[in-house]
């Protein structure tokens, strides 16, 4: 198994299989402790293991978590993606940077992607199977979503966006994300509607880049997606 560093997002690694293919189909392996250890990771800290499978078209994410975060495999098991990885480490030297990479299932290629980094990908066949591991135990509460088509990223997906979930659809722009990301309010909780998030970002013009109808005025709207003017957003500190 080959590792390659990934020279635009600082620690991200490709562990790229060599897939045993014969009259039969082929053999992969896709996981090695040796391997993994030999580049810095430890294995045993991963704590969970998921899938998804998504229609073609659909986009999932971006996605990062609160808190210290979590490390992640992620891998195409059946399908194709298009994935994408995006640094948003402040102290990273290669903060805001981001990467994409054709994930197919005859190749078996698993993505690292570090504590501190973005992931989201849209689904190239129809389904597409995408595996996760990560290293600590999911929790919903820590969870953020960032706009896929934040002006600032500029992120080109490939195919018209068919489905989307609700969280994703009405996601901040990357600003706001942040800056969410980074509001210190003494371990409580968020719930609210914009005025309250404004209140608690302290800065007055979050909520013209909440409403989503504003922010999406001057970028794209994916075909077919309808976008609520009104949502709700939980944010844990």
């Amino acid at each position: 198994m080959k590792v390659d560093h990934v020279p635009r997002i600082a620690g991200a690694l490709l562990f790229q299989p060599a897939p045993h293919v014969d009259e039969r189909g082929f053999f992969s392996r896709t996981f090695d402790a040796q391997v993994m250890r030999s580049a810095g990771i430890d294995p045993a800290a991963f704590a969970q293991d998921s899938i998804s499978r998504s229609r073609l078209g659909v986009v999932r994410g971006l996605h990062i978590r609160r808190g210290v975060g979590e490390a992640k495999l992620v891998r195409c098991s059946y399908g194709a993606i298009f994935d994408v990885v995006v640094d948003l480490r402040p102290t990273s030297p290669t903060y805001r940077n981001w990467e994409s990479f054709e994930l197919r299932d005859d190749e078996q290629i698993s993505v690292y992607i570090p504590a501190g980094c973005a992931h989201g990908f849209q689904a190239l066949t129809d389904p597409a199977d995408v595996s996760y591991r990560i290293d600590r135990p999911h929790d919903p509460s820590e969870d953020v979503s960032i706009a896929f088509d934040d002006p600032e990223l500029a992120i080109s997906w490939p195919l018209p966006v068919s489905t989307m979930s609700q969280r994703d659809r009405v996601a901040p722009s990357l600003a706001v994300a942040t800056k969410l990301l980074t509001i210190l309010l003494g371990g409580q909780r968020i719930t609210g509607d914009r005025e309250r998030l404004r209140h608690a970002a302290g800065r007055a013009d979050l909520k013209a880049e909440v409403d989503l109808t504003d922010r999406r005025a001057g970028g794209h709207q994916a075909p077919g997606l309808q976008v609520s003017q009104h949502c709700q957003y939980v944010y844990s500190a």
